[in-house]
C-alpha cells in the first residue's frame, strides 16, 4: 500500500511545486520585476545550463556544480525574475531519461530551483537596500543570497528524499550541510566580485570569471573520475587477493586431509612468515605475500607417493630424495595458476640454504629469494615444535637455539633475528603454534570476513 501511495505523493508534491513556481513567476512579473539586461541574462542561463550538465557526482544522491554562481549573480544584479529564468533554463540540458519517474524528478528539481532563485532574489534586494553604499550592498547581498540558496537547496532535497521513501536523511545531512557551509565562503566572494566588476568596470568582465569557473568544474570532474577509477582498481585488487587466499586455503585443506600429522602446519607457517616479514619492516604487500607463500609452501607434497608422509620411522635415502622433490612439484603446480609465477618461484626455493647446500638448485646467499629465506625459518621452527610420526615436538627454547646455531649457514641471519625478537615477547601458545588464529579454519573465516566487509 505504501509503495502505491508513494508515486501519488510525488505527483501531488511535484504538481504543487510547479504550480507555485509558475505563480511566483507571474506574480513577480505583475509586480513590475523585470529581467534586466536580456543578453547578459541569456549568457548567464547558457553558462548555468552547461555547468549543470557537467555537474560532479559526489554520491548516489548528491551532485555539485558552479551553476549556482550565475543564478546568484542574476539575483544580485537583475532581481528575482531574472534569477528564476536562469535557474529554470539551467535544467534544460539535464533532462533525465532513466531511473525511477525521471520526468517527475526533472520537474521537481526545476521547480524547486526556480523557487529558490526567486526567494534568493527577493532577499538580496532587501539586503542590498540596507547597505550604505552600492559596493557594500553588492557584497552583503552576495553573502546572504548564497546562504539562502544553500539552505533552500538542502531543505528541498530533504523533503524530496523523504517523499521518495529515502528514510536516512541523516546521511544527506552529513554530506550536504558541510558542503553547503563550505560553499558559501566560496560562492559569495566570486559573485560579489562579478557584480562589482560588472557595475564598476564593464559587462565584458563577466566571461573572464565564468569561463575559468567552468574550467575549474571540469577539472574537478576529471579528478572525481580518476579517483573513482583508482577506487575501482583497489577494489579489484582486493578481490583478487581474497581469491588467492581462498584458492590457497582450498589447496591446503586438501593436503591437511591427507596428512593428519602436518595438519595446521601450513597455516602456522603462514602466520609466522607474515610476522617475520613485518618485523623486518617489509612493505604490507610483501607481508601478505609471505603469508600466502607460507600457506602453500608444502603444496607439492600432494604429488608424493602414498604412505611417504605418514611413514613412522626414518626415511631411506631414496625416500628422502623423493621427499625433496616436493618443492619442485609445488612450483610446477602453482606455475599453472594465473598470477602465481612469483609464488611458485618462492615455493621452489624454500628449502635452499644460505651456504648453498640446500635443494633443489643449491642456491646460496642473496641468490635465494628473501621470501624463501623467511619461509625456511618459519617452516623449520614449526616443524621442530610440532609432533611428527617419528618424534615428539621439541620445546620452543630448543628449537630457537637450533635456529640460532644454524644462522648464516642454513638460515638467513636477519630472518632468524627477527623471528627470535618476536618469539622472545610472545605467549607460549604462539610459540607452540596453538593460538586460535593458527588453524586453517580460522584462515578460512578470515577470508570470508574480509569478503563480507568488501561487499
Amino acid at each position: 500500500m505504501e509503495t502505491k501511495q508513494r508515486p501519488l505523493r510525488l505527483v501531488v508534491y511535484t504538481s504543487s511545486l510547479a504550480l507555485a513556481c509558475l505563480s511566483v513567476a507571474v506574480g513577480l512579473a505583475l509586480r513590475g520585476y523585470g529581467i534586466g539586461d536580456l543578453l547578459a541574462v541569456a549568457c548567464l542561463a547558457l553558462v548555468a545550463a552547461v555547468a549543470e550538465r557537467s555537474s560532479v557526482r559526489l554520491s548516489n544522491t548528491l551532485e555539485i556544480s558552479v551553476s549556482v554562481v550565475p543564478i546568484l549573480f542574476a539575483a544580485v544584479l537583475f532581481g528575482p525574475l531574472a534569477a528564476m529564468l536562469v535557474a529554470v533554463v539551467s535544467m534544460i540540458l539535464d533532462l533525465p531519461t532513466t531511473g525511477e519517474h525521471p520526468y517527475l524528478r526533472f520537474i521537481t528539481h526545476t521547480a524547486s530551483r526556480g523557487l529558490t532563485a526567486a526567494v534568493a532574489g527577493l532577499v538580496v534586494l532587501q539586503a542590498g537596500a540596507l547597505a550604505s553604499t552600492e559596493l557594500t550592498g553588492l557584497a552583503l547581498a552576495s553573502v546572504i543570497g548564497a546562504l539562502v540558496v544553500e539552505v533552500l537547496n538542502v531543505s528541498f532535497a530533504a523533503i524530496t528524499r523523504s517523499l521518495r521513501g529515502k528514510a536516512r536523511l541523516t546521511d544527506l545531512a552529513r554530506t550536504a550541510i558541510p558542503l553547503s557551509l563550505a560553499s558559501v565562503p566560496l560562492y559569495a566572494p566570486v559573485v560579489a566580485l562579478l557584480a562589482i566588476s560588472y557595475r564598476s568596470v564593464s559587462p565584458w568582465t563577466l566571461p573572464l570569471f565564468l569561463v575559468p569557473a567552468l574550467a575549474a568544474q571540469r577539472l574537478f570532474a576529471l579528478y572525481q573520475g580518476q579517483r573513482r577509477l583508482t577506487e575501482d582498481v583497489v577494489t579489484a585488487y582486493e578481490r583478487l587477493e581474497r581469491a588467492h587466499l581462498s584458492f590457497a586455503t582450498a589447496l591446503v585443506t586438501t593436503l591437511d586431509a591427507r596428512d593428519r600429522y602436518t595438519a595446521g602446519h601450513s597455516a602456522a607457517v603462514a602466520v609466522y612468515a607474515r610476522d617475520i616479514a613485518a618485523r623486518m619492516a617489509l612493505p604490507e604487500e610483501q607481508c601478505q605475500l609471505a603469508y600466502l607463500c607460507g600457506l602453500v609452501h608444502d603444496i607439492g607434497k600432494i604429488g608424493l607417493s602414498a604412505g611417504l608422509l605418514e611413514k613412522p620411522g626414518p626415511l631411506t635415502l631414496e625416500e628422502r630424495r623423493q621427499m625433496e622433490e616436493h618443492s619442485a612439484i609445488g612450483e610446477r603446480i602453482l606455475s599453472k595458476v594465473d598470477d602465481y609465477a612469483e609464488v611458485s618461484k618462492i615455493i621452489r626455493h624454500h628449502h635452499e640454504r644460505v651456504d648453498g647446500h640446500g635443494y633443489p638448485d643449491g642456491l646460496q646467499g642473496d641468490g635465494v629469494p628473501l621470501m624463501s629465506r623467511i619461509i625456511a625459518v618459519a617452516d623449520a621452527y614449526n616443524a621442530m615444535t610440532s609432533d611428527r610420526p617419528y618424534r615428539e615436538a621439541m620445546p620452543s627454547r630448543v628449537a630457537r637455539l637450533r635456529l640460532a646455531q644454524a644462522a648464516d649457514s642454513q638460515f638467513d641471519t636477519a630472518a632468524v633475528a627477527a623471528f627470535e625478537a618476536i618469539l622472545a615477547g610472545a605467549t607460549e601458545t604462539y610459540r607452540r603454534g596453538q593460538r586460535a588464529d593458527f588453524s586453517l579454519e580460522a584462515q578460512n573465516n578470515r577470508v570470508q570476513v574480509r569478503s563480507a566487509q568488501a561487499v
